[in-house]
């Protein structure tokens, strides 16, 4: 059971206040948008009097922190800021136009931002653009220029972009096909720390297709990007640690990431924590906490994981009876209202330096391309928030 490799929808990045973090992008042009989100020009009685000041102001609103959030007071001040030029500014306002956070979501508008920053310099809003022109989402699509972008923006440091290259060579978006330059593109985005281009490099050396057969090699990487938060990562380096228990740094390591995964919203995680639950791989056998897994993994993974674990479900339930079914189920049905969302990121309180609350990336239900912020606050159970 592995991860399949679909056409990615890369994330874009996003700084919130003095931090960068990830986010799927959309976008459009626009030549000249107006309007500032609808909210008091003075809020809680003080008036930022620089642009540096609004821009600290819009963070404090964002995070909640030293203020009551408020996403409207936050979307307010970083347009202020972005009016006046901040670039980082303008980056922040593209985002919260571009997820609907404090402001309808518009495209548009954040097109329209995105453009400015990348023009004021900002190497990530560069990566925005790129991915905007790639999937033809909002603008037509310009994959010569989203190449070009997101080349500049490597040669500067991004490793996020050099991912979105290795996919350009990988799936042969505009260029040739050639995996070994899709590798080099990889391998040079790990270099630079980004979690997806470890997760990628790691796969490659996990699944061996086309490509040199080393589970080891592929555990250092899938541990750099789990611990970044990459929750593919964590399913991913479960499996493989499954598969090669000898690679373990401790008894149990593969469920612990299968269940950060599960966590996190992965149904194929669950199920696989069902499969050794009913086979008592690594633990004893457990017909309990299997059916649990599955019941899990259908109700996260809808008609699809029905048809896989039909089976192991029938005979589970004639295992466990009538009663005993009933009871697991509706645990499992509560586990399911408390982790509503499938997560691509989630961050540990106080791993960043601006003291933001830890925080997750869900993918979008609509099938977009911008994720949502999800704050601990809001009772998400963050797998790697709550330890």
């Amino acid at each position: 059971m592995t991860l399949i490799r679909r056409i990615p929808r890369r994330q874009t990045v996003l700084s919130l206040a003095a931090f960068s973090i990830l986010l799927l992008t959309a976008s459009s042009v626009l030549a000249n948008p107006v309007g500032n989100p609808d909210v008091p020009a003075t809020p809680a009685g003080f008036e930022p009097r620089t642009v540096q000041e609004q821009v600290k102001l819009a963070g404090e609103y964002l995070a909640g922190r030293g203020v009551a959030q408020d996403s409207k007071r936050a979307a307010f001040w970083y347009e202020k800021a972005a009016g006046a030029g901040n670039a980082w500014a303008q980056l922040q306002i593209g985002y919260l136009y571009d997820a609907g956070i404090g402001v309808p979501r518009d495209p548009v508008r954040a097109f329209h931002w995105y453009q400015l920053a990348a023009a004021g310099g900002l190497v990530s809003a560069k990566v925005n653009l790129g991915a905007a022109y790639l999937w033809g989402y909002g603008v037509d699509k310009n994959e010569q220029a989203a190449f070009a972008l997101f080349h500049e923006a490597a040669q500067k440091g991004s490793g996020l972009a050099a991912c979105f290259l290795g996919d350009v060579y990988h799936f042969g978006i505009g260029v040739v096909q050639n995996d070994a330059e899709a590798e080099r593109w990889f391998a040079k985005g790990a270099k630079l720390h980004n979690p997806q281009a470890l997760y990628d490099l790691g796969t490659l050396f996990f699944v061996g297709t086309n490509h040199d057969h080393n589970p080891g090699t592929a555990a250092t990487l899938l541990r750099e990007s789990a611990a970044a938060g990459y929750v593919p990562a964590m399913q991913q380096l479960g499996i493989l640690l499954v598969r090669n228990p000898g690679l373990a740094q401790y008894p149990g390591e593969a469920q612990t990431f299968l269940n950060d995964a599960a966590n996190a919203g992965s149904w194929r995680a669950s199920a696989l924590l069902g499969i050794l639950a009913r086979d008592g791989k690594g633990a004893p056998r457990d017909a309990t906490a299997a059916y649990f897994q599955f019941r899990v993994a259908v109700l996260e993974g809808g008609n699809e994981a029905e048809r896989l674990l039909r089976k192991d479900t029938e005979v589970l339930s004639s295992e466990l009876g009538a009663d005993r079914k009933a009871a697991i189920e509706a645990q499992a049905d509560g586990w399911r209202q408390r982790h509503h969302a499938v997560l691509e990121f989630v961050y540990k309180q106080g791993e960043n330096e601006t003291g933001f609350p830890a925080y997750a990336l869900a993918a979008p239900e609509d099938g977009g391309h911008t994720a949502v912020l999800l704050p601990f606050e809001a009772g998400i159970n963050l797998a790697y928030a709550v330890r």
